[in-house]
C-alpha cells in the first residue's frame, strides 16, 4: 500500500474531455502542427514523417488527428503521395523549403478529415486534404516573379535561426 500525500476529492477535479476517441465528423477543420517526428517503417525500408495535428475549430477544439506522410518507400506510389501531401502541407502553411521536421510544428491549416472504416481497429480518421488558412503566407517559390523580394538574401520569416 502506498499513501499519497494529500487527499483527492472528486468534487474538486477538473474533468476530461471524458476519454472520446470516436472519429471526427468528415469535413474541414483547422489545426495546428503540434509534432512531426521522422520515423523508419516497420520493414525498415524507408521513412515517414509522422504528424499530430491539433484541432483549433471550427468544432472539436482539442482533440487530436494523427497522420503519416511516406517520404522514402519501397512502394513508388506510396512515396509520391506522401511527397505530394508534404507539399501541399508546406504550401498551406507557407514554407518554400524544408530540412528539418521542426520547421512544420506550429504550422497553421485546414486539414479535410475522412472517416475510415478498418475490420480491425473501427473507424478512425485520415487526413485527406491541405488548404491555407486565410492570411496564410504563400510561400517564396509559389510566388509569381513580380511580387518575390528583390534581394533574395534575405533569410526568409519562416527559416529557424
Amino acid at each position: 500500500m502506498a499513501f499519497l500525500s494529500e487527499s483527492f476529492d472528486i468534487n474538486e477535479l477538473p474533468v476530461g474531455n471524458s476519454g472520446s476517441f470516436e472519429p471526427l465528423p468528415a469535413g474541414w477543420y483547422t489545426a495546428t502542427i503540434s509534432q512531426a517526428e521522422l520515423k523508419d517503417t516497420k520493414a525498415g525500408t524507408g521513412q515517414y514523417i509522422k504528424l499530430r495535428y491539433d484541432i483549433t475549430g471550427p468544432t472539436h477544439q482539442g482533440r487530436v488527428v494523427f497522420g503519416n506522410l511516406n517520404i522514402k518507400n519501397a512502394n513508388p506510389k506510396a512515396e509520391e503521395i506522401g511527397r505530394q501531401q508534404l507539399g501541399e502541407i508546406m504550401r498551406a502553411i507557407g514554407l518554400a523549403k524544408v530540412t528539418d521536421t521542426d520547421q512544420l510544428i506550429g504550422g497553421q491549416l485546414g486539414i479535410k478529415l475522412e472517416v475510415k472504416q478498418d475490420d480491425q481497429y473501427g473507424a478512425s480518421n485520415e487526413v485527406k486534404g491541405f488548404k491555407s488558412l486565410s492570411g496564410s503566407a504563400a510561400p517564396a517559390a509559389a510566388m509569381p516573379a513580380a511580387s518575390a523580394p528583390a534581394s533574395g538574401k534575405a533569410a526568409p520569416p519562416w527559416a529557424k535561426k
